[in-house]
């Protein structure tokens, strides 16, 4: 069978319609059905039961799986939400192990050595599948994004290219799980192995720019930032952020807990945590209230140094755009597909615009892609040590 790559998004009253019509979807006008396939991703709404979508989706193809629920899903032809996305790989050119670990919140690293229990520790065909990749899917509410993106990189070796996202549910911040084939968990990590003929690419960018001198942490706790440079963090953020707001019409001194004005705020004058390759975003926006502490997606150790930023529609869109084009201008050779991984402050900040982006990524990497809006995203290369990122981009592109 030659490579496929095929997507298919749906809705429907129940997880079980909603799976099967993006897996007809998936394959319509196709000479190929959900059982060729050799691998299935899929994404999907917490309105369905995450154990339900799985299960259709397992029934249907006998196949690998790998997934998570989200807070958004979109395909090269359409954005939703609501809905359930499916991608299936057909062909050999790819093959996919999939593990599950639980207890991320409590011990990130026991939960990543216990998802990659079962995996090669090394290519199981060195001749025709040389090249090994990772995709994470974790708990997005755990606040361990950057501590499993690590311990997936230590445990997994410093050759292997990891790409994934956080678990969304919406923004209900309630519960996020994630899938591996039949098992599906909260508060968990779900790792898959693709070994491939063609080494697949990752890609990442971002459409934020800094506003801000150089604040440091100096009080924290996990994924709560309690002082910025000796200061309650929610005011010197309020503060660095007063001049821009005010010419985008916003009173910053009219904020109130949970309201949608500070929600926006908290997006699109998000931090970037310095590094020596430039910014890494990191978004403040989880059930952070007025006067006093931000909490994050992530740890935010006492010491790292951070700076407010601020991003443009435009600038949203054209960094979009760039990871694509970076994307398909690393590939060698034809691309199959992609698994895009976008934060969901990104299509709250551009609304409507945000199919826009997804018109963008579609026009430069000319070829199916299966895209979910995450809490966190996950881009980290050979070699790096830090590859966890908020209100961005990032494009795992696979290739013939």
């Amino acid at each position: 069978m030659s490579d496929q790559f095929v997507v298919g998004l749906a809705n429907g009253d129940d997880g079980q319609v909603a799976a099967r019509r993006a897996l007809s979807r998936a394959v319509d006008g196709i000479d190929v059905e959900p059982g060729d396939a050799s691998f299935a991703v899929v994404v999907a709404s917490p309105v369905y039961d995450p154990e339900v979508v799985a299960a259709t989706v397992r029934e249907a193809t006998e196949a690998p799986l790998l997934g998570c629920t989200s807070a958004g899903e979109f395909t090269h032809r359409t954005w939703a939400s609501g809905s359930v996305g499916v991608a299936l790989s057909m062909g050999d050119t790819h093959r996919l192990h999939t593990g599950l670990g639980h207890g991320v919140s409590d011990d990130e690293e026991a939960a990543v050595r216990e998802a990659i229990a079962g995996f090669p520790n090394s290519p199981s065909d060195p001749t025709t599948h040389p090249h090994r990749s990772v995709l994470n899917l974790h708990d997005g509410l755990a606040g361990k994004g950057e501590e499993v993106t690590l311990a997936s990189k230590v445990e997994l070796g410093p050759d292997v290219r990891i790409a994934g996202g956080s678990a969304g549910d919406d923004l209900e911040l309630e519960a996020t799980y994630v899938i591996a084939d039949d098992a599906v968990t909260t508060d968990g990590v779900a790792l898959g192995l693709v070994e491939s003929r063609t080494a697949p690419v990752v890609s990442v960018a971002h459409g934020h720019s800094p506003i801000s001198p150089p604040l440091r942490v100096t009080e924290s706790e996990g994924p709560v930032v309690h002082e910025l440079d000796g200061e309650p963090a929610f005011e010197v953020w309020r503060e660095q952020i007063r001049e821009r707001a005010a010419d985008d019409g916003i009173d910053v001194d009219a904020f109130e807990a949970g309201s949608e004005d500070l929600s926006m705020a908290l997006t699109n004058y998000a931090f970037g945590l310095v590094t020596g390759d430039g910014l890494k975003i990191r978004w403040p926006g989880l059930t952070t209230a007025p006067g006093g502490s931000l909490r994050f997606a992530c740890s935010m150790p006492e010491g790292v140094v951070l700076r407010v930023t601020a991003g443009s529609r435009e600038a949203q869109i054209a960094s979009a755009r760039r990871a694509a084009r970076e994307a398909r201008e690393s590939l060698d050779g034809e691309a199959a597909g992609a698994l895009v991984f976008d934060c969901i402050c990104r299509s709250t900040a551009l609304g409507d615009g945000f199919s826009a982006a997804v018109d963008a990524m579609a026009d430069e990497l000319d070829s199916p892609l299966l895209g979910f809006e995450t809490y966190g995203e996950i881009a980290m290369d050979r070699d790096q040590l830090s590859g966890y990122h908020n209100t961005t981009t990032v494009i795992y592109l696979l290739p013939r």
